[in-house]
């Protein structure tokens, strides 16, 4: 089974940060992998891609005449591929040794269609001590109470997520107008909606598969306290936005919502409690903060798309 993993970049700024994901790729121990590089319009950047890696029998790399956006450009990826699987991560991440491997496992002992592994965090500025694990996926890293193992999810993130390429050309790729339907920049969920025409036309879900680890990079800025605030708004926004758009895709966070009332944020309380440390302080209070925002960004969304 050969996998062709699709890269997308687009600035010049992230070229060092994308040559350390391409190479993460490039050195599987998984042999049958190819690396589909996907430049968004910057030919500048497309100049140093070439000169690193257009001499490698086992890269594809193409550059779009103008910049079209990731989605288009996963697409356009997954069009140039070869292999059976194609599977897609970002220029701030960093594969797993053993990811490929682990993703070609969980096709073949469960005959899947789609495979999805975790996203770690690699804390480029350090971990804050303020922030609870159940709201790491604001940072684009797999949360606490996401998946309690193996098993079929609804989606994973988009830069862990891969699919038999026939199957994800048979439903015509991610929708790149979801987050410019009706010009709402805001609007995020490509992976989401693609998960759901697989599971409404094959009736089946991702298999999640925990052991297949990506590392995402957790920058300065994304940790920052009115970054995080803004962006769970405007998630809570895209939760209402999808369910209008996509109406099965609600029951996660859904799910989500009821552990993190019921259980975590009881389990924190009785921390405290316990040991009244000022990050334990801290983590609670921003978890409270931010499910609020989340929920102002949902009412919001209910008050533009009803």
């Amino acid at each position: 089974m050969q996998v062709s993993v699709v890269l997308c970049t687009y600035t010049e700024s992230m070229f060092v940060d994308f040559c350390e994901a391409a190479d993460s790729i490039l050195n599987q121990s998984y042999e049958e992998v190819q690396l589909v590089i996907v430049v968004d319009g910057n030919h500048n950047l497309y100049d140093r891609v070439i000169e690193e890696y257009g001499d490698r029998s086992d890269v594809v790399t193409h550059c779009n005449d103008w910049n079209v956006g990731l989605l288009e450009s996963r697409n356009t990826g997954a069009e140039l591929a070869d292999g059976d699987v194609v599977a897609f991560i970002d220029d701030d991440a960093v594969a797993d040794k053993h990811w490929v491997e682990e993703l070609v496992g969980s096709y073949e002992a469960q005959d899947a269609v789609a495979v999805g592994g975790k996203m770690t965090a690699d804390w480029v500025a350090g971990r804050p001590s303020y922030l609870p694990e159940e709201f790491f996926w604001l940072v684009g890293v797999t949360h606490r109470g996401f998946a309690d193992g193996p098993g079929p999810v609804r989606n994973t993130f988009g830069s862990n997520i891969s699919f038999d390429r026939e199957v994800f050309l048979h439903l015509g790729g991610f929708d790149a107008e979801v987050g410019g339907r009706k010009g709402d920049k805001n609007l995020q969920g490509g992976e989401t909606e693609l998960c759901a025409r697989l599971r409404k036309e094959y009736g089946m879900s991702v298999w999640y598969n925990p052991n297949a680890t990506v590392a995402h990079k957790v920058y300065e800025y994304r940790t920052d306290i009115i970054w995080l605030l803004d962006r769970a708004f405007w998630q809570g926004y895209s939760k209402r936005g999808m369910q209008q758009l996509v109406p099965d895709s609600g029951g996660e966070e859904g799910e989500f919502l009821g552990d993190l009332l019921r259980e975590y944020t009881p389990e924190r309380l009785y921390r405290l409690f316990r040991d009244p440390s000022s990050p334990k302080v801290q983590k609670l209070v921003l978890l409270l903060v931010l499910t609020g925002a989340v929920g102002c960004g949902y009412v919001y969304g209910i008050a533009k798309w009803g």
